[in-house]
């Protein structure tokens, strides 16, 4: 048996006070400060989550000055600091649940007299135990060892420990989890990074920054491979020639046509694989803040994990940087839609309720898959059951999770490995160009994985989501779903074909509808006038009962056939914010200007019963031949799976860009 170091403690790289919370805790709150739980109908979850979400800051805050390096923290004169956070407890339970390492050792070295160190952790309901404690007593100094078993974390739990200090400032000098694994365990892996750019080269050259200048880090790159398909090269970023030193020989940059996330991802997969030196490829976004200790974790989960296991890392907002966006994504198989399991929080921030005091966070969720913003995954499952689908982007990460779940690959979204990304909640790819992709691709992966005969829900759910953009005006993103139901019924054979040119084509077709044309001047639409003023004085926010909705979405298809008011031709009738911009709302118009949910823009919708009617027909006459055609559908693009994920398929693909090329890199 060897000693393997597991996870130590960190601190911010850059004292970053917005994140100080990720890492160290003030707060005295409990986790029996939270007495709720997530469940029970749809009231008493409203009134729990409001309750689960108050703030339970005390007001007290750490100085950035108090952090001394990347792993000491100076803890002030009698105070108490708790490291039981998300960067800094240890995930017990993931640990038990997935790897080799039943017992763990808690190394701790702290100065100052009459400091001490205490031991704490939870149960998969939430409830907190103290384990054990030491202290320095007299002496200015102590090295604390603490044999932690993990046997009790079947369901849940972590470990973490807080600081008191005496009558003298302390230091937590370091902290580590150790364990005793095989000797077939004790060399880390080494990892591939395939990063994706398109015109983000500031972004992308600090990224790559901020993986060769952490020297701890260096020894677990392979190669870190940059696929650039953009016409703003990173190469010409400022920040690139320092970043270029850092990573020397091991950065690549290699250069082919924009073929969207899944053709940039797969080329980094194809590279790793034929190159078949690294243990691990991680897929990851151009447009992240790094924490580099997090692809440490990953690696090091990866190698001791019972079986090859796909390692992914959490989403935090680069808006607001405590914010924890999603704690583990599934699919949810009669829906098939991509969904944070039910018992957990799609948005959480932690800056106001922390790991101790949210009851929720100490359940193990287990995921389907894991966004490729951050996805480590082993060289063993790329060679078994293929690259990314060709999809451009979209559903590529998520239909790649199940796949390798039916091959007997988990996925395992790790606590302690995380991004700063843009959430998509911040992003308008349900009604602009992606939402081409969107739906063909969840098309694609609901005929390949969904275990139902027919789809489950699926059908019929785009039929009504088909609906809800035909009365909200919405006809550029009604129009592009129906091309994406087409392209689906020619097969799975055209999918490589489309990849370098459906973008292309997808932004020349919108360009013709008025909802698609964006204006970031306010001024560039008309002002609003109506013919006659709301009903009853009623301007439409009011958010209608269930009733009041299914009536609604009885009657508003009829109301589309009706001419529309004559003034509403030359002005909106209503400016409707994007977070107001539901169906049930601007079904009620005949124009209206809709801001996007980005905040940059707006777009002049205007009601057109005639293409309301031709939609509606085509729309109705498609999904009927999808209700009649899916089980052939299905075992169609399931018999192409394995060649159209293939290196060779991809080659192909790659082949404009590789061809003569001995080095494939332009």
């Amino acid at each position: 048996m060897s000693t393997r170091l597991l996870q130590r403690q960190i601190l911010p790289l850059d004292r970053d006070y917005d994140v100080l919370a990720l890492y160290v805790d003030p707060e005295e709150a409990r986790l029996d400060a939270d007495k709720y739980e997530v469940g029970g109908n749809r009231a008493a979850k409203d009134l729990n989550n409001a309750a689960i979400r108050q703030s339970t800051s005390t007001g007290r805050a750490i100085h950035p000055d108090q952090i001394e390096s990347r792993t000491a923290m100076r803890v002030k004169a009698g105070e108490r600091l708790s490291f039981g956070t998300y960067f800094n407890a240890f995930p017990a339970s993931y640990w038990r649940r997935w790897t080799v390492v039943t017992d763990v050792t808690l190394t701790v070295k702290l100065s100052g007299r009459g400091a001490s160190v205490i031991v704490y952790k939870s149960m998969a309901n939430g409830r907190s135990q103290r384990v054990d404690s030491a202290s320095t007593g007299d002496q200015a100094s102590g090295t604390f060892t603490f044999e932690l078993t993990l046997k009790p974390f079947v369901d849940g739990g972590w470990y973490w420990y807080n600081v008191v200090s005496g009558d003298d400032d302390a230091v937590v000098e370091s902290a580590e989890w150790t364990a005793e694994v095989p000797e077939d365990r004790a060399q880390h892996g080494t990892v591939d990074i395939a990063i994706t750019t398109m015109n983000r080269p500031d972004f992308c050259a600090k990224l790559l920054g901020q993986l060769g200048e952490d020297e701890v880090l260096r020894p677990y790159l392979d190669q870190v491979l940059v696929m650039e398909q953009g016409t703003q090269k990173v190469v010409d970023s400022p920040d690139f020639a320092k970043a270029e030193a850092a990573l020397g020989s091991t950065l690549r940059i290699i250069e082919q046509g924009n073929l969207g996330g899944s053709g940039g991802y797969a080329r980094g997969q194809l590279e790793s694989v034929r190159k078949g030196t690294a243990t691990y490829a991680m897929m990851m976004d151009d447009d992240v803040v790094c924490e580099p200790e997090g692809v440490i974790r990953a690696v090091t989960f990866g190698d001791l994990a019972r079986r090859p296991t796909i390692v992914g890392g959490h989403m935090f907002s680069i808006y607001s940087r405590s914010r924890l966006h999603s704690f583990g994504e599934i699919v949810q198989p009669w829906r098939f839609w991509w969904q944070s399991p039910l018992d957990t929080y799609s948005d959480w921030d932690f800056a106001a309720r922390n790991l101790r005091s949210s009851r929720w966070l100490h359940k193990r969720v287990d995921v389907d898959f894991n966004g490729w913003f951050m996805c480590l995954i082993p060289r063993q499952v790329l060679e078994e059951i293929g690259l990314s689908l060709p999809l451009f982007l979209k559903w590529d990460d998520s239909e790649f999770g199940l796949r390798a779940k039916a091959a007997g690959y988990p996925t395992v979204t790790f606590p302690g490995a995380a991004v700063w990304h843009v959430p998509w909640t911040d992003k308008n790819d349900a009604l602009d160009w992606q939402a081409y992709f969107h739906h063909r691709n969840r098309l694609v992966a609901a005929l390949l994985h969904s275990p139902y005969p027919k789809g489950g829900r699926m059908v019929r759910e785009s039929l009504n989501h088909q609906i809800a953009h035909l009365v909200s005006m919405q006809y550029s993103t009604a129009e592009l779903r129906l091309m994406a139901m087409e392209d689906v019924l020619a097969g799975p054979e055209g999918l490589h074909g489309l990849l370098a040119t459906r973008l292309a084509d997808v932004n020349a077709f919108r360009k013709q509808f008025s909802d698609a044309r964006l204006e970031a001047d306010p001024d560039a639409f008309p002002s609003v006038r109506r013919e006659k003023p709301p009903r009853k004085g009623k301007d439409g926010n009011e958010i209608p009962g269930r009733l009041s909705t299914l009536v609604s979405a009885g009657l508003q298809p009829l109301r589309q056939l009706k001419p529309p008011r004559a003034l509403s031709r030359q002005h909106p009738e209503a400016e409707v914010r994007a977070m107001d911009a539901k169906w049930y709302r601007l079904a009620s118009y005949d124009s209206a200007i809709v801001s996007m949910n980005d905040g940059t823009s707006a777009a002049f919708y205007q009601r057109d019963p005639e293409l309301f009617r031709d939609l509606m027909k085509r729309t109705i006459a498609i999904h009927e031949r999808y209700r009649r055609e899916w089980p052939r559908l299905a075992e169609q693009y399931r018999a192409s799976l394995a060649h159209i994920t293939s290196p060779e398929a991809w080659d192909e693909t790659f082949r404009p860009w590789t061809e003569g090329k001995s080095g494939a890199d332009d």
